[in-house]
């Protein structure tokens, strides 16, 4: 049994939630360079400059990569042998995220409820997603997420029939209506099966993953690696304003399901990515 406390905890969320929006994580800043490296239009190589130009200020200065600093999402791993002490978990993650965006002078984005709209003046609370593993890990990934691209997510409750060629669809239709508004180039998190709040959960944590790391299960692999050709297709490009690189990664997750359902969320992130993860 291994004792973590919370106020250990809440340092750590507050010290994530600064590292996450003022620097790009090494797989996308990865990512940004193949994409200005690939890209063919002049006028998208020159915004993904631009972009680059910026994440480059934004650590140097201090400065949040974008002024959207998003709602804290957070997915916890616990072990079963982890005892939290001096404390309530749920409490002190939220108290990391309340100290990280005031401290840290971020925008505080959360409204206290969604019809009356009173903002929370600490950008809590985060949405929180736990697991319970074996052992003694205790792993924490961050990622706020900006709402120009989460308005631009679906989740799809296909008929079985539509099979892969109707996720294929849903896929490509989902980033083609998103367009310039999600502020490509893009990563893409995809869910598929589970029920409807499981996919989009998959969706959302797909977004975690190393940009540029593929499943370990050869078709869902394929379909990454067609999805992202398909997309560079539709010529959308950094800013929407044309070119080659639409996306930078497609991640894709699966589960089992039922039946008589084939749900596809498709949870859409703009050119930063923002996450890190850290582990007690």
């Amino acid at each position: 049994m291994r004792d973590i406390s919370c106020h250990r905890i809440s340092d750590t969320v507050r010290d994530m939630c600064i590292q996450a929006t003022h620097f790009l994580s090494d797989d996308m800043a990865a990512a940004m360079n193949h994409a200005i490296e690939t890209e063919k239009s002049p006028l998208g190589k020159q915004v993904l400059k631009q972009l680059e130009d910026n994440l480059k200020i934004a650590g140097e200065e201090m400065i949040p990569i974008c002024q959207d600093t998003g709602m804290a999402v957070l997915f916890v791993e616990i072990g079963q042998e982890v005892h939290i002490v001096d404390g309530v978990l749920e409490e002190a993650i939220n108290e990391g995220v309340r100290r990280g965006y005031t401290e840290g002078f971020l925008r505080k984005s959360v409204v206290e409820d969604p019809i009356y709209r009173v903002n929370t003046k600490d950008n809590t609370p985060a949405v929180i997603h736990y697991q319970m593993v074996p052992g003694e890990t205790f792993k924490i990934t961050l990622a706020p997420k900006g709402f120009g691209s989460e308005n631009m997510s679906r989740i799809c409750m296909l008929k079985p029939a539509d099979g892969i060629e109707g996720v294929k669809k849903a896929i490509l239709e989902t980033v083609d209506a998103a367009g310039p508004n999600a502020c490509p180039p893009l990563v893409v998190g995809v869910g598929i099966g589970g029920d409807f709040e499981k996919s989009a959960l998959m969706s959302k944590h797909a977004l975690t993953r190393e940009a540029g790391k593929h499943s370990e299960i050869p078709y869902v692999r394929e379909l990454e690696t067609e999805m992202l050709d398909k997309i560079n297709q539709l010529g959308i490009g950094p800013g929407g304003l044309g070119g080659t690189v639409t996306a930078m990664a497609v991640n894709i997750e699966t589960y089992p399901t039922h039946i008589a359902g084939l749900p596809v969320a498709i949870n859409i992130c703009c050119h930063v990515n923002r996450h890190v993860t850290r582990e007690l």
